[in-house]
């Protein structure tokens, strides 16, 4: 979760220093935008532009920010709407940039089982990925990605069954051994 909640940013934003604020937020969230981006765009390239503009917008709009939810709510929706700008512009990519473990046994068959998550995760909707991403990398709650989303709890609870059913099913089509 981003440390800088909107307590955090309360002070600096009613002093007029929304620049102090925007720091903090940037720091505390952008490997998490960019690997969400990631996640949802396919690409570096594409993800780094939909990065770019999340915290574009986060610097345009951090003085209206209400506080009606938490900082990192507001900001993940920033960039899921960045994302799907980006991915919208570019045809659909060919991978996501899945990193093999750090000490693989078998290089090349690491190598290979990166390349089928790879391939197996650009086959799911965007709507699956993006709650994939939430809860698996970001580590967000069912509650908070609902939040995030703007969808039931329960959609949230639906959709990442929906994913994991659909990873797998792709992964074995591929000959992942799970």
């Amino acid at each position: 979760m981003i440390a800088a909640d909107r307590d955090a940013l309360a002070a600096p934003a009613s002093n007029g220093s929304t620049e102090a604020s925007f720091e903090a937020v940037f720091e505390e969230s952008r490997r998490r935008v960019l690997g969400l981006c990631l996640h949802l765009t396919g690409n570096r390239e594409d993800a780094e532009d939909a990065a770019q503009e999340t915290f574009l917008a986060v610097h345009k709009s951090l003085s209206r920010f209400r506080g009606d939810c938490r900082i990192s709510t507001w900001v993940y929706r920033i960039a899921i709407r960045a994302a799907l700008r980006v991915k919208a512009k570019r045809a659909a990519t060919e991978s996501l940039d899945v990193e093999p473990s750090s000490s693989p046994a078998d290089p090349a068959l690491e190598k290979e089982r990166a390349s089928q998550l790879r391939r197996a995760l650009s086959r799911l909707t965007f709507e699956h990925r993006t709650v994939l991403a939430l809860f698996s990398l970001d580590g967000l709650s069912h509650r908070e990605i609902a939040k995030t989303l703007g969808i039931p709890e329960g959609t949230v609870w639906s959709r990442l069954h929906l994913a994991r059913k659909k990873l797998e099913a792709e992964l074995k089509l591929l000959g992942y051994e799970l």
